[in-house]
């Protein structure tokens, strides 16, 4: 199906998975079978075994890989397996270059697992190209990027950080799980693997575990399709269907995600118990007008600070609404403590370092009316003591 005049946002829906065609279903079917029979001795067929492709995934792979404009899709048992099997592309001396505020599992898989295998890297802010720059070594094979960065959303240049990738022989992984295809196109942007834990906003109903990839390059792409049938953390059928139902939303659940997030951005910067909002939708966010060129909106999380664990403690004890966990991008709205979840990993000198404090909570905004969650924080935060000074 020739889809490419439509916009994006028919195209979640109408691409060459919207019917069976074998029955006309206009649901994908699950396929189930761990093995296929192969009806001649001496030419196999598409499939064999399912830890090297099913129908249901490659439907999946087929439909990131056209959102995402690249010609290959990936469909791993989790965003952690995703990013893990894209660092597999490294080798024993290489080096990688990773932005400072990167996901906690990310940062725990780069610090205690590459690094036993003789993989150097190197942490730097990402928000200045000079400090990239100035870190790229010889052996630099991979820059990493996030963003918005979680959770502070750090926004980097990506189009800058590409230039300077390519002049030094270097790939560019960015995970684009907070902004998804639907906002940010890092492959049109030049970026040569995208990643996402499509955990959140892809599959968007917080009920399945799942991490996709996405390459451009032909040959890149055959690598690491090698990698991920050897390491094998592939994502299992119904988990595939459950994704690609997900994805038929994804515009509309992001369009007012985001306009929610955008109202209550902007009350919590007024609010005396606020010390600080992370928010590119913000004019006054680091990097905003960098996020603008390279992106179709601000997306559906946002960061604030209070004063310290004490006020987070309160303010999340006497909240209603959003649940109190971990991950993100589900339609319920998400309050996470960054401290103690997404960066638990993270010892606390190196939180400190990229602006993580305890004071700080990430909310993913979900589908519920702007007026009742401002009204929510509102009297959660009435809690505070009135002592605290608006900086």
């Amino acid at each position: 199906m020739n889809n490419q005049k439509w916009t994006l946002e028919t195209r979640l829906i109408h691409n060459q998975w919207k019917t069976d065609g074998t029955t006309g279903a206009v649901s994908v079917p699950i396929q189930h079978a761990s093995t296929f029979h192969q009806a001649s001795f001496d030419q196999f067929g598409e499939y064999d075994y399912s830890r090297s492709g099913t129908p249901t995934r490659k439907a999946l792979e087929e439909t990131i890989a056209e959102l995402e404009g690249g010609t290959r899709g990936f469909a791993f048992s989790s965003g952690m397996a995703a990013i893990s099997t894209a660092f597999l592309l490294l080798s024993q001396g290489d080096h990688l270059l990773i932005t400072k505020d990167v996901y906690g599992g990310t940062y725990r898989m780069v610090t205690n697992v590459l690094s036993r295998y003789g993989i150097e890297h190197t942490f730097v802010d990402m928000t200045d190209l000079n400090q990239i720059a100035l870190n790229i070594k010889e052996n630099t094979k991979v820059i990493y990027l996030e963003t918005p960065s979680n959770p502070t959303l750090g926004i980097t240049d990506v189009r800058g950080v590409v230039k300077l990738a390519k002049a030094h022989g270097c790939l560019t992984f960015l995970d684009n799980t907070f902004m998804t295809p639907a906002l940010q196109r890092p492959l049109e942007l030049g970026v040569d693997v995208v990643l996402h834990s499509a955990t959140k906003f892809l599959s968007g109903h917080s009920d399945v575990l799942s991490g996709l990839a996405v390459v451009k390059d032909e040959k890149l792409a055959e690598d690491l399709g090698k990698l991920q049938n050897s390491f094998g953390a592939v994502l299992g059928v119904h988990d595939c269907w459950l994704v690609l139902r997900g994805l038929k939303t994804l515009q509309v659940r992001l369009e007012k995600a985001s306009k929610t997030a955008r109202q209550l951005a902007e009350f919590f910067t007024k609010h005396h118990a606020v010390k600080q909002v992370y928010y590119p939708g913000l004019s006054s966010h680091p990097g905003a007008q960098v996020h603008k060129h390279q992106s179709n909106g601000a997306g559906a999380v946002l960061s604030f600070e209070l004063a310290d664990a004490e006020a987070v403690k309160k303010v999340v004890e006497n909240m209603t609404i959003p649940v109190f966990a971990v991950s993100l991008g589900g339609v319920e709205s998400i309050l996470s403590y960054p401290a103690k979840m997404s960066h638990a990993a993270m010892p606390k000198e190196e939180r400190l370092k990229r602006g993580i404090s305890d004071g700080l909570l990430r909310l993913s905004v979900g589908m519920e009316h702007a007026d009742d969650l401002q009204k929510d924080f509102s009297e959660a935060l009435q809690t505070i003591s009135e002592g605290v000074v608006h900086l």
